[in-house]
């Protein structure tokens, strides 16, 4: 078993659920998620209160959720609940009943709800900007984020659930609501020239559809864009398709589908209020906001991605973790903007992470990794970035073979990721895969040259195989190769 697990139970008005944590503190990974659709806020709009069923499916879930937790040995739990019970006149009931499974709940204000949203996404999107969107069923938060800070906060009553009977006067019913209520939040207009972050799973199925709609090459959720004019477009779409087409569209829950045409609308209305510049959508919410609040700030302040690709690099490397080292010793030869500098550390914190797999597949294990890891703070471009530098590097060529998702890169950003492959190459020929070997040279570029210099008493270590793979990197960067030894 791992040596600290934290369990999250989400007690929400149209999911409950449980997510269990290992791992890193920073950017911990998730070992078990389960949901079911329990529906908690669905009575509210007719008659204030948690229908009887609608509390027997989420009690019969946190049942089974207690038992498994027990089971596996999970050490630290958060137990929290958000807008359906927070606003129903029986939630108090509801509670009472949630501690005789043995949980002990914690009622979440619409302004703590906003707030951990928005930590959520701070804790994956550190440099996020802009106005975060968290939809519910029974609430809509608002924060406003800037410079790893949460600047102001609203929680209010439009959810997927409560914007029905608005819907029923007529979409311009709601498209008032929205306007009044965003206006006397203080947050007209507050996220122009700037991005609104999608919290929220209604959100991310309709997200989702637009990947499917526009052919989109990369089937990862985490920092998928889309324009500000896009969710009145994909109401039309969707408005053409009846239950059985849109469920077929895109693999959504049963219980998921009917909330589309609402939360699509009521996108629709928050763009034309909050005028953002794009719409960007986060895999991480209110759960990861509670587990990143409670950090350091030592702690927080670590690049979520970097934290990953090291922990990645230390359970799937044939020895001690040296990517840091790796990147320091390549280095030189590029002039990198920040940026592309820290796709590179990336990609050498997982120079070595294939090295189990067939040497055929080698490459192939790596552009895997890279496209579909479970990686945060980081967009499309700088996944097939990565990809192309573990391509490189594990001996699979100049291009990877998908050149739908390649295009996601321009050809100068291909051309220096491969770069970056070719010289991990070399250095880890060089090394055998030990930090030893990389402390003992150095790689350097002085005007049409390109350097390996080695100590006294590594000269050996200059074999056929290095020859070769300096020569090659040489090539590709339009030098001329030179070893200098003593």
């Amino acid at each position: 078993m791992f040596e600290k697990t934290t369990a999250i139970v989400d007690i929400g008005s149209n999911s409950v659920r449980l997510v269990v944590y290992a791992g890193s503190p920073r950017i911990p990974f998730i070992i078990f998620n389960e949901k079911v659709l329990a529906g908690l806020g669905e009575g509210l709009v007719r008659t204030g209160q948690l229908t009887d069923e609608s509390q027997k499916r989420a009690l019969a879930a946190l049942r089974r959720f207690r038992l498994l937790t027990e089971q596996m040995d999970v050490t630290d739990y958060l137990v929290v609940a958000t807008a359906a019970v927070r606003d129903a006149a029986n939630g108090a009931g509801f509670l009472a009943q949630v501690r005789a499974t043995g949980f002990e709940p914690e009622m979440l204000s619409g302004h703590e709800e906003a707030r951990m949203a928005g930590q959520g996404v701070l804790s994956a999107i550190p440099d996020a900007d802009g106005i975060v969107g968290d939809l519910g069923g029974g609430s809509l938060e608002l924060v406003d984020v800037a410079d790893g800070k949460i600047r102001r906060t609203v929680s209010l009553p439009l959810g997927v659930f409560r914007i029905t009977p608005y819907l029923a006067n007529g979409e311009a019913t709601l498209a008032k609501k929205v306007a009044k209520a965003v206006a006397e939040a203080g947050f007209s207009k507050a996220a122009r020239k700037r991005p609104f972050y999608l919290v929220g799973g209604s959100w991310r199925a309709l997200a989702r559809i637009d990947m499917q709609i526009s052919g989109y090459p990369l089937p990862i959720m985490h920092q998928y864009s889309m324009r500000s004019e896009r969710p009145a477009e994909l109401q039309a779409a969707i408005a053409d398709l009846d239950r059985r087409k849109r469920k077929a569209l895109a693999p959504l829950t049963p219980s998921r589908v009917p909330t589309l045409p609402n939360a699509t609308v009521l996108l629709k209305h928050l763009v034309e209020e909050l005028r953002p510049s794009q719409l960007i959508v986060s895999s991480f919410g209110i759960r990861e906001g509670l587990l990143y609040d409670g950090l350091d700030p030592e702690v927080c302040a670590r690049d979520p991605l970097l934290e990953a690709a090291r922990e990645a690099g230390r359970g799937l490397g044939r020895f001690a973790e040296h990517g840091a080292l790796l990147d320091r010793w390549l280095a030189p030869i590029f002039d990198d903007a920040p940026e592309a500098g820290r796709l590179r550390l990336a990609a050498c914190m997982l120079a070595d992470v294939a090295w189990q797999a067939h040497p055929d597949f080698r490459a192939e294990r790596g552009v895997d990794m890279a496209l579909h890891g479970n990686w945060v703070a980081l967009d499309g471009p700088g996944r097939v970035m990565i990809a192309q530098a573990l391509h490189s590097n594990f001996g699979g060529g100049r291009e990877f073979a998908d050149s739908d998702v390649a295009a996601l890169c321009n050809p100068d950003e291909l051309k220096r990721a491969s770069e970056w492959g070719l010289a991990m190459r070399l250095g880890q020929r060089l090394s055998g895969g030990v930090a030893a070997g990389l402390d003992r040279s150095a790689l350097f570029r002085d005007g049409g040259v390109l350097t390996l210099k080695l100590k006294n008493g590594s000269e050996a270590l200059y074999g056929e195989a290095v020859e070769r793979r300096l020569k090659t990197l040489s090539a590709v960067l339009g030098l001329k190769p030179d070893v200098s030894k003593g």
